[in-house]
């Protein structure tokens, strides 16, 4: 088991054409049972959606799998999860509030959503909590935006902690001139790691600056490789790259290379996959911060459905699932999870 970052102990996108209605475009739905949507203080079945991210991107392929094995027990007691799912990422907040409208129309009894974009999102998710809806904050926003909007609890990272953590361990091996590379800027996870990335690396000497790419970028590998590798080769003190995703990761080693700066290029990157292990392994990546988004998916999912069937509700908030720094030291026991589905 990945050790806990001591400095955690004390996080993409989403919504799909906009349209209130279950044909929504990129909309995925998971059925955990039969009954009706119409809450649980009428009928008792709880009626739970689940706004996620793009249904080919990896990370929320794993948010999705943990809030499945969730979902099988609000279909013991009769209820229903759904999951809403993008087709881009090009439209960030408006669609997310977009695609909370759609849960709300279905009169559900909670809202599980991330504050990806506080100034887009809010408004939305305070209208579902007056309706009396339940709902609960995850992967992105912290328990300021929980506190803030008014919902139960955030579940998730802390993003700031995670990139200061990322930006420390860069400092630590040498590295003075960081590059954070941002796909999906303007989203208020993604601007919280390059920062904290940013803070970690002044604290030890170091220095970062963040690489923002048009989102279109965001899952177009060519795009991403290009832009990276423009980068070093027109600043050559670069001396590591770290990425917002895993599908960034393998485009900035692609870059890395192509640039002949395997030498001298450090790589790290949030979230895993087997090929970011694969290169922790070989020695050819530095880190990777794992945020477990299984977790995020399964306990946002559980807990809300305790809390709607019971009155049970953890005191911790933020209930943190991460991070947790994946180094050569100890990517052995994260393999296995990873080629699970669950890391």
């Amino acid at each position: 088991m990945v050790s806990l970052l001591a400095m955690a102990a004390t996080a993409l996108t989403g919504c799909a054409s906009g349209k209130a209605s279950d044909d929504t475009a990129g909309q995925a739905t998971a059925t955990a049972g039969s009954g009706t949507t119409s809450g649980a203080k009428s009928t008792g079945k709880n009626s739970v959606y689940v706004i996620g991210g793009k249904p080919d991107d990896p990370f929320w392929s794993a948010i999705k799998r943990g809030g499945e094995d969730a979902a099988k027990l609000v279909k013991a007691g009769g209820g229903k999860v759904t999951f809403l799912g993008p087709q881009n990422y090009d439209n960030l907040g408006p669609d997310a509030a977009k695609l909370t409208l759609t849960a709300i129309s279905q009169n559900p009894s909670a809202i599980l959503v991330p504050d990806w974009v506080p100034e887009n999102q809010d408004a939305a998710i305070k209208q579902a909590i007056a309706k009396g809806i339940q709902v609960f904050i995850y992967n992105s926003g912290g328990a300021d935006a929980a506190e803030r909007v008014g919902a139960m609890k955030y579940i998730g990272s802390d993003d700031y902690e995670a990139g200061k953590a990322g930006g420390i361990k860069f400092a630590e091996v040498g590295a003075k001139n960081i590059l954070c590379v941002n796909t999906v800027p303007g989203s208020a996870n993604q601007e919280a790691r390059c920062k904290g990335v940013k803070d970690g690396a002044t604290a030890k000497g170091s220095s970062s600056k963040q690489l923002p790419l048009p989102s279109s970028n965001f899952g177009n590998p060519s795009a991403v490789t290009q832009a990276i590798k423009g980068a070093l080769l027109k600043d050559t003190s670069i001396d590591a790259v770290v990425t917002i995703g895993v599908g960034d990761a393998d485009s900035a080693a692609a870059a890395i290379k192509q640039a002949g700066a395997d030498s001298k290029v450090e790589l790290g990157t949030f979230d895993l996959s087997q090929s970011q292990l694969d290169r922790i392994k070989a020695g050819s990546q530095l880190f990777a911060i794992d945020q477990q988004p299984y977790l995020q998916g399964f306990y946002a999912v559980s807990i809300a459905n305790q809390y709607l069937s019971y009155g049970v509700l953890p005191p911790q908030n933020p209930l943190l699932t991460g991070p947790l720094l994946v180094t050569k030291d100890n990517v052995g026991a994260a393999i296995a999870g990873t080629r699970a589905g669950v890391r």
